[in-house]
């Protein structure tokens, strides 16, 4: 079998016959080399037209081999280089580089990958070595058609926006204004918090949640450098890394910020004094005209417009009659909008809980006692409705039986997600310590499919529960949550006893799925990011660009790419900071010039491209002649916002779009040579 086939003339020399590139085969240890004959691709690529120098080393990566390209580039005058190794997305700047520094434009220079595509996945030699030979074949003919680009220079704006007030908001608002940048931070919410706002205490430390969070929230609001948005919703995003346009919207609070002192007296006024508080989940109540807590920052009230009397009907507004301050309270207040020029934006618009009413076996929204483990914070916290005292909501006597059901919407494909929600072993184990704390002589039974305690002292916390705390661990799940005779009846299995189980229980504490925000997706797509099957925001690359997405400039922190904990979101926080912050560095940001050009002399204007760009990054253009007349209008493409995918290419009919650094001369001449 012939392991390589002769070029065709026109394609090997014609127009080429200066062409001097040296290819560069890496046996990556025995990761190429134990499927692929170098010895044999090098010889085959030896005499192939236009290759100059044709050599092979155990690793082209490291500083040897990298020296070895150096002097071969400086030496023999090469015009392009191709290194047949790994994938291009693991060492393609490294190789960058080194041509860069031996004075061969980087741009000269193309990776065969060898490896991910031919090594790894084939048991043949002689069929790899083939395949390895074609492989880089068609990339020396690519790079003999490469042209020389330059990195675009793009201006900008050291202004990062923040996007979520929750803690992982809150830090990476705090990291960047620290470092003397500007930060505008964005909260949907009448108040800065999120739900570490609404927790008693944290695991695994049992430090108290407020305590930790509120000197956190003011610095926020306090900061010379942060300016906070609350009751404001991000509406539009334009533009492109360093250059973003936001539009926000401010929503009318009805009070004016700039006078309120945070006196209270229009709320203890307020005639309306029984509206379910969405901050206690249900468990308490709240008036018209509000703060979420006791610890909101800011301290200023919000009225509720579909709750207000004087909304309603026209009578009332006894919160302004009451108010000390002239025109403090605005009844004619509407929404306004602010617009933004923006660097960089960190989106951490955080998680909700999901609704458990689907379970309709096990009771909750049927029975008053069956509460989900948010309930259950608001009934431990000091600063709740209860004061602290754990009390059944359907009569506000102590339990002397709980019972936690873990996985409640968790790791079931069926009613609830797929996925591990991840805090819920944690919290739940904090859940039956808190109880202990507070009834010493109760039962808490906890029904669990595995214990995942993944951190540090995470495990050692689950076991001082255990231990401790004689909470009582139940593997298996819960069929049926019942009332009978006054109890809840917990029915289920113990799958290491291997016999059915019920429970008489006092109350019962759901630990549920976090699932993305309600509006997540379409949140996703005003911003232009993408998100999963579930609607978390997904991260560019899981392992190697956890904190970014897609689009240059957006980065993520927190619970809205997937459950985290506090720890994990406060750590992804400072890491968006980073990012931003290296950023900001530079008032100019290089970036990689493949972008796509439109031929304007035959561009069509059919707007296909228009409606097929993912990032928005062509528009319309006119061209007019010396004296303004309109002569026709064609597509432009922005290449600061352009991300070089393609796309627009392949709906072009009228065959006007080019993709620098993948024209069409150069895909074809790779094709031709296989």
């Amino acid at each position: 079998m012939a392991l390589f086939a002769p070029v065709p003339e026109t394609l090997s020399t014609q127009g080429f016959r200066m062409a001097k590139i040296g290819v560069f085969v890496c046996h990556c240890g025995e990761n190429i080399a134990s499927k692929v004959d170098t010895g044999n691709l090098v010889k085959a690529l030896s005499d192939h037209p236009g290759v100059e120098i044709c050599n092979e080393y155990k690793y082209f990566c490291s500083d040897p081999g990298q020296e070895t390209v150096k002097r071969a580039i400086r030496e023999n005058n090469l015009t392009g280089v191709v290194v047949a190794a790994c994938s291009p997305r693991m060492h393609e700047t490294t190789f960058r580089k080194a041509c860069a520094e031996a004075g061969l434009n980087p741009y000269m220079l193309e990776l065969a990958n060898i490896r991910e595509q031919c090594s790894w996945v084939h048991s043949d030699k002689d069929q790899a070595t083939e395949k390895a030979i074609e492989i880089t074949r068609s990339l020396v003919e690519k790079v003999k058609r490469n042209n020389e680009l330059k990195p675009i220079s793009v201006p900008v704006t050291r202004r990062a926006l923040v996007i979520g007030g929750g803690i992982a908001g809150i830090q990476a608002a705090l990291d960047i204004a620290g470092a003397g940048r500007e930060v505008i931070l964005v909260e949907r919410e009448p108040s800065i918090g999120g739900h570490m706002s609404q927790l008693s205490e944290t695991f695994p430390t049992l430090d108290c949640s407020q305590c930790i969070l509120t000197p956190r929230m003011v610095e926020a609001i306090q900061h010379p450098n942060i300016t906070v948005l609350t009751y404001s919703e991000v509406e539009e995003v334009d533009g492109y890394i360093g250059n973003f346009k936001v539009k926000v919207r401010k929503k009318a609070r009805y009070v004016d910020m700039s006078k309120c002192t945070g006196c209270g007296d229009c709320i203890q006024k307020c005639p309306v004094k029984k509206i379910p508080s969405e901050f206690e989940c249900g468990l308490g109540n709240r008036t018209a005209i509000y703060t979420p807590f006791a610890q909101a920052v800011p301290n200023v009230p919000v009225i509720d417009k579909n709750r207000c009397t004087y909304f309603k009907n026209g009578k009332c507004k006894i919160c302004q009659k009451t108010c000390q301050i002239e025109n403090c309270i605005d009844f004619e207040m509407q929404d306004t909008f602010e617009e933004f020029e923006i660097g960089a934006i960190v989106v951490a618009t955080g998680f909700q809980i999901q609704d458990t009413s689907v379970y309709g076996e096990y009771g909750y929204g049927k029975y008053k006692d069956v509460i989900t483990g948010l309930h259950f914070e608001r009934l431990a916290s000091a600063s709740g409705p209860t004061a602290g005292k754990i009390l059944r909501p359907s009569d506000g006597k102590e339990p002397d039986t709980v019972v936690f059901i873990q996985c409640a919407g968790s790791r079931d494909p069926s009613k609830g997600v797929k996925y591990c929600s991840k805090i819920c072993c944690m919290y739940t184990a904090k859940h039956a310590m808190l109880y202990a704390h507070k009834h010493h002589d109760g039962n808490s039974k906890i029904f669990y499919m595995d214990i995942r305690a993944a951190g540090k002292g995470y495990d050692e916390f689950t076991r001082r529960a255990i231990e401790e705390d004689e909470a009582e661990y139940l593997r298996g799940r819960v069929s049926k949550v019942f009332e009978e005779n006054g109890k809840l009846i917990v029915r289920g299995v113990d799958t290491l006893l291997g016999k059915p189980v019920e429970v008489a229980a006092d109350m019962v504490v759901l630990a549920t799925a976090i699932v993305p925000q309600p509006d997540a997706k379409e949140f996703a797509k005003k911003i232009g990011i993408g998100y999963d099957e579930y609607g978390f925001y997904n991260e560019a690359h899981l392992k190697l660009r956890p904190v970014e997405t897609a689009t240059a400039g957006i980065y993520l922190c927190g619970a809205c790419q997937s459950p985290k904990d506090i720890p994990d979101s406060v750590a992804q926080a400072s890491a968006t900071a980073a990012k931003v912050l290296g950023l900001f560095s530079r008032e100019q940001l290089e970036r990689e010039p493949v972008v796509a050009a439109v031929g304007e002399s035959t561009c069509a204007g059919c707007w296909g491209c228009v409606s097929a760009c993912p990032y928005n990054a062509i528009e319309q253009k006119e061209i007019r002649d010396r004296n303004g007349n309109l002569v026709k209008e064609v597509a432009s493409v922005n290449p600061g916002l352009c991300q070089g995918c393609g796309t627009c290419v392949t709906f072009c009919r009228s065959n006007s779009i080019d993709l620098a650094g993948f024209t069409e001369k150069q895909i074809f001449a790779e094709v031709m040579a296989l």
